[in-house]
């Protein structure tokens, strides 16, 4: 049964979470498959939408196809997907110092992990004009926060090497700070083990408060993020009438800044890092809605023939 804050209006297209929503490590949440068979028989249009940094896009949609919640193409948008794509429209190609998976390397860079290190782009010795943060456990330790760091305040090795006069290489140095880009800022996850754990939030916001330096986000919860999405859904054009509604298990992460800047109708469920008192804790935007679960919110939705 849903516990909602307000009745919900007429919603056009719904924006839903992966990990914590439908997916809960490797299993599917309560009655998701079900669900999301409802919603396809419908013919409600609906896109995945994942933080998750860990893996590459191609990843997720294995493991949602192996939980019974097969994808079509353009269906799945993550802060992975979305990087390449910031990477890929920059004005110049970036050198980035990545601290993120070798899968989300693999997608964003197109760098075979098993010929280079997880981290930087290359063995080079230029400079790196970057720094790309997201959760990547076995690189967000003291050494390659610390490379980071002098990266973004230009003391790294390779940038004092191109200043050096003496040097064989040295080239004029640039006044440009390098940008400090992160998928996401989440504070915690939920790890495998059900239990709360750091998200890649924490790290970033070092970064920015050592160097000096506002981080550029590029996953949820920012504008830029929710309107990439909505315009793959309706190819930019004026869609439906109705509200869009945004469904997550993270009242921040999910639901916030630019889900509450475009007006979207915000769905909490119960599930995943969903923790008793979210909806209510101090300095959040409160949800629109709380539910159970996806496949509670989806009943609820339907049989109450809230679709325009």
């Amino acid at each position: 049964m849903s516990a909602s804050l307000n009745s919900s209006p007429a919603l056009s297209a719904l924006l839903v979470d992966i990990s914590g929503t439908l997916l809960v490590g490797t299993a599917p949440t309560p009655g998701a498959a079900r669900a999301l068979a409802r919603l396809r028989a419908a013919r409600v249009p609906f896109r995945f939408c994942s933080n998750t940094s860990k893996e590459s896009t191609q990843e997720i949609c294995r493991r949602l196809a192996e939980a019974s919640m097969h994808v079509l193409p353009g269906e799945v948008w993550t802060s992975v997907g979305a990087l390449k794509g910031v990477l890929r429209d920059a004005a110049y190609r970036y050198r980035p110092y990545t601290l993120l998976s070798p899968s989300a390397r693999t997608e964003c860079l197109g760098i075979d992990p098993g010929t280079t290190n997880d981290h930087s782009q290359d063995n080079t010795t230029d400079p790196y004009d970057a720094v790309v943060v997201g959760l990547a456990p076995s690189v967000l330790d003291y050494e390659h926060l610390n490379t980071a760091f002098r990266i973004l305040v230009g003391e790294h090795e390779n940038e004092r090497r191109r200043a050096d006069p003496l040097s064989l290489s040295s080239t004029s140095v640039t006044t440009q700070k390098p940008p400090l880009i992160a998928l996401h800022k989440a504070r915690y996850i939920q790890a495998s083990d059900r239990a709360l754990s750091l998200g890649p939030g924490p790290f970033v916001a070092a970064l920015e408060e050592a160097s000096g330096t506002r981080a550029q986000i590029v996953g949820k919860p920012t504008k830029f993020f929710f309107e990439t999405v909505v315009k793959s859904k309706d190819g930019g054009k004026a869609g439906r009438r109705g509200r869009i509604a945004v469904i997550g298990d993270d009242v921040s992460a999910d639901l916030g800044e630019g889900a509450v800047e475009l007006g979207f109708w915000r769905v909490l469920v119960k599930t995943g890092k969903y923790r008793a008192g979210d909806e209510t804790r101090e300095g959040v935007v409160p949800p629109d809605e709380v539910c159970e679960s996806f496949a509670d919110f989806v009943d609820r939705f339907l049989d109450q023939g809230h679709f325009f």
